[in-house]
């Protein structure tokens, strides 16, 4: 039997809704560290340590049970006593770990030695409530004032943070056979333990927000697999599709991805009503965030539609109504990032929220036509159509900031602005072929390509809408761009399409991976379209475990950097969806086997948010980027990208066909999905042998032909 490896980051994380308690394996949350309990941006605990008589107790063993629950199995060194010295390892310390809104925190401690015991066991907390964009960068400002109480009647310990109206606060209510004494900075417990006996105490963490309060749950750790959060997270794999096949690697990929994206589900109440958003990943991103929520909407739609009508609530409610240059904020924008920390309550950010992104818009009415593809229901329309065409307004106006017909970018804030606003956001993502940062405005391949997909999905809409002299602009302009991006990015001498035209409308010809969302979105040509796939699986862009964000052969080229030669899997989900869109569907199937092999690698599955463009060898392994969000929702999301290649999903809900293309490769003989929702059914299919057989339901699917709104090209 081969060696098993698994990777991924040193750490524990358990979560809910907007509460996250990320820790080192063991529990614990040392000096230094960028772990804590976090909630809307604030970082409530940034250091929790035990001691047994002053002394550090070590791991055996720990993991999360869900998303929501973890356990950790720690024992003692030898340490002495007033009793006499205590041997290592004769001492057991089992912490529970669970989240529903506040904190539960179960200690059971057991003597496992021959003689009687009696020590000290001590919990150092310390809260900084440090903002989360200083917990990141490292960089902690101190702006108000930190106040502790402890109650030894209550024996509840309260830590409270002013900072003019803006407070946050925890309360930490002890429950522990023997009272609890608070002294220097510690809770102290007196234990004595004769052979075989335990001691257990409870440690429950009230969350204070502006005097609206987040309770912890109330039962024991032994009751987390029974509790609402247990029977929700049971709920959403009951209404997901499920995935059967003779590959264990998708089938555990797909039931973890199923996991990681339930886990990141963030309630928003607006107007009384509770929508449900996909926030973008761990531990940083637990905030309404537009490119990526719209984006794992898209993902998502094969096994739920809920993240979908979240979205589009939610991101709608918030679209941009004025201009604001300091938070890049444009009449008909959809916001990039909204935070409920302190910098953002005193406007120190400009994530209030902040509108600096140029792909959401566009990506917003994509989501809006595919929802509606998928569902039928054309009380979306009614509810979103306003909103869409506002953002049609915006793509006219300020995203073509010259009027040249291509959509541009470039901050507008005097500080803090982004330098990029697609999605490789980083500060060096977009560079010249030298290694020189582009000059702004910078026009990338991918903007022009979501445009042209938002045009042609409204000309769909409008066409069921009745309003033809509408949707006739909207295709003739469609198949405008279609030509012009054609003309103005496509490289003769390359083989292969511009990443970008800079701010003189000079050619960027560097080789990345954007140019894959183009086939993704359907504006490649289709007589270039090999040339595209052949250039993005050469060996300096396919690592083996996926395709690089950026050719190996580029002087910037770094394999462990953020932007610049990584592996991104929701990138190589929607360059897998472009490729078999042209009918490329063999090398889609290759790049669906690279990843899912590559997340096979990660502990329990879970597919971080990127990983390192090292080259596959045959003697190594995926490697985990630093800083990696995990889970990250897009990234699990890569998983239902993968399987929408492989499957080719059609869905025409409004006319009552769904349509498949299937193209299993030899390595995946046989699928089987149930629970596929479309429109109000669901229903169930095996693919094999080209073939699709119903089994349930009472849909009419048929074998896909491409349609015009679909078809690579309208020129």
């Amino acid at each position: 039997m081969p060696l098993e490896i698994t990777v991924g980051p040193p750490q524990l994380v358990v979560h809910h809704g907007q509460t996250v308690f990320a820790s080192a394996p063991d529990g614990q949350v040392h000096t230094g560290s960028k772990h804590g309990l976090m909630f809307r941006d604030t970082r409530l605990i940034n250091y929790w340590r035990l001691y047994a008589n002053g002394e550090d107790w070590e791991l055996l063993n720990g993991g999360a049970l869900a998303h929501f629950a973890g356990r950790v199995f720690l024992t003692n060194r030898a340490f002495p006593s007033i009793d006499g010295d205590v041997p290592a390892r004769s001492l057991s310390l089992v912490l529970g770990r669970w989240i529903s809104g506040g904190v539960h925190e179960d200690i059971d401690v057991t003597n496992h030695g021959m003689a009687p015991v009696r020590f000290n066991l001590e919990l150092t907390i310390r809260s900084d409530f440090a903002d989360i964009f200083e917990v990141k960068s490292g960089r902690l400002v101190r702006r108000g004032r930190i106040t502790t109480e402890w109650s030894d009647m209550a024996q509840t310990l309260r830590t409270t943070y002013i900072n003019e109206e803006f407070r946050r606060g925890i309360a930490i209510a002890v429950s522990a056979e023997g009272s609890a004494l608070y002294a220097n900075g510690r809770l102290n417990f007196d234990i004595s333990l004769r052979p075989g006996a335990s001691w257990h105490a409870c440690l429950l963490t009230e969350i204070i927000d502006d005097g609206e309060s987040f309770q912890p749950p109330a039962d024991c750790m032994a009751d987390a697999m029974n509790s609402p959060a247990a029977a929700s997270l049971m709920d959403w794999r009951a209404r997901a599709t499920t995935v059967v096949s003779d590959s264990e690697i998708l089938n555990s990929q797909f039931i973890q991805a199923v996991d990681d994206v339930a886990s990141l589900r963030l309630p928003i109440k607006d107007d009384g009503q509770t929508h449900i958003l996909p926030a973008a990943g761990l531990p940083w991103f637990l905030v309404p965030f537009g490119r990526d929520s719209l984006i794992v909407s898209l993902q998502c739609l094969p096994i739920t539609d809920e993240f979908a009508r979240g979205a589009l609530a939610v991101l709608g409610a918030r679209q941009c109504t004025e201009y604001d240059a300091a938070r890049d904020a444009e009449p008909g924008k959809i916001l990039h990032e909204q935070r409920l920390g302190e910098l953002a309550h005193f406007k120190l950010i400009p994530h209030t929220p902040y509108f600096g992104t140029a792909d959401a818009t566009a990506l917003y009415v994509i989501l809006l036509h595919a929802t509606w593809r998928w569902t039928g229901d054309d009380g979306l329309l009614e509810r979103h159509l306003d909103t869409a065409e506002r953002c049609l307004g915006w793509i006219d106006v300020d995203g073509d900031r010259d009027g040249d017909g291509f959509q541009e970018y470039q901050t507008r804030a005097a500080k803090g602005g982004y330098e990029n606003m697609a999605w490789k956001d980083a500060g060096d993502a977009v560079l010249y072929p030298d290694g020189r940062m582009v000059k702004g405005p910078k026009a990338l391949c991918e903007l022009q390509a979501y445009v042209y997909a938002a045009w042609r999905g409204m000309a769909d809409i409008h066409d069921h809408l009745g309003n033809h002299g509408r949707a006739g602009e909207l295709r003739a302009r469609a198949a405008a761009l279609f030509n012009r991006f054609n003309d103005a990015f496509w490289d003769e001498e390359l083989g292969f399409y511009r990443y970008a035209l800079d701010g003189d409308k000079q050619p960027v010809r560097t080789i990345a991976s954007n140019v894959g969302h183009c086939l993704w979105a359907g504006i490649v040509r289709p007589d270039r379209a090999r040339q595209v796939v052949e250039r993005l699986m050469a060996p300096d862009m396919f690592s083996g475990w996926g395709i690089r964000t950026l050719s190996a052969k580029h002087p910037a080229f770094n394999p462990y950097s953020y932007h610049n030669g990584s592996v991104w899997p929701h990138d190589n989900g929607l360059i897998a969806q472009g490729f078999a869109r042209y009918g490329f569907t063999a090398e889609a199937a290759q790049v669906a086997r690279a990843v899912g092999e590559a997340a096979s690698y990660f502990v329990q599955h879970q597919v971080p948010e990127l990983y390192a463009g090292i080259a596959r060898t045959g003697s190594d392994f995926p490697v985990q980027c630093l800083g990696a969000n995990v889970p990250q929702a897009w990234a699990a999301g890569s998983a239902f990208s993968m399987l929408n290649a492989m499957v080719g999903f059609a869905p025409d809900a409004p006319r009552g066909v769904f349509g498949l293309s299937p193209a299993l490769p030899d390595w995946l003989p046989e699928l089987r999905l149930d629970a596929l929702t479309f429109g109000p059914a669901d229903f169930g299919v095996t693919l094999r042998d080209g073939k699709v057989t119903v089994r349930s339901g009472p849909v009419g699917v048929a074998r896909y032909v491409a349609r015009d709104w679909d078809r690579p090209g309208c020129a």
